[in-house]
């Protein structure tokens, strides 16, 4: 994976695990990876995904079973959801509305394009 250097990297795998829980491929109930198999995946250390499971943990969209490993909680996707849908509206947004602004695009013509993009992309799924 690419980090970015402006944000913190367990923030980006925060990012990537909830991109895999929104897209399905984790899901409630079944074991997720273990610490040490997400480090060799991510290619970082241990303690960097220790740190982005507790984070997970403390939004509680993750549980530790002791000795089993770690689940989605029931309502992890909910809870998914409600904090990318926060991230979303109070960072990404106010970026794109002040660049609307000053590119003078119109609402109308991201809404036909926004449209355009999800049947070209999720048409079929």
């Amino acid at each position: 994976m690419e980090f970015r250097d402006k944000q913190a990297i367990y923030l980006q795998i925060v990012e990537y695990v909830c991109e895999q829980i929104l897209l399905g491929n984790w899901q409630t109930g079944n074991k997720i990876l273990s610490i040490r198999e997400l480090a060799v995946y991510m290619e970082v250390t241990p303690n960097t995904i220790q740190r982005t499971y507790d984070f997970l943990q403390q939004k509680q969209i993750i549980t530790n079973r002791r000795g089993v490993g770690y689940f989605l909680e029931e309502e992890g996707m909910q809870r998914v959801l409600a904090y990318r849908r926060e991230l979303f509206l109070e960072n990404e947004l106010p970026l794109m509305f002040r660049n609307m602004h000053l590119l003078k695009i119109g609402a109308e013509e991201v809404n036909r394009r926004f449209e355009e993009y999800i049947n070209q992309n999720y048409k079929d799924k």
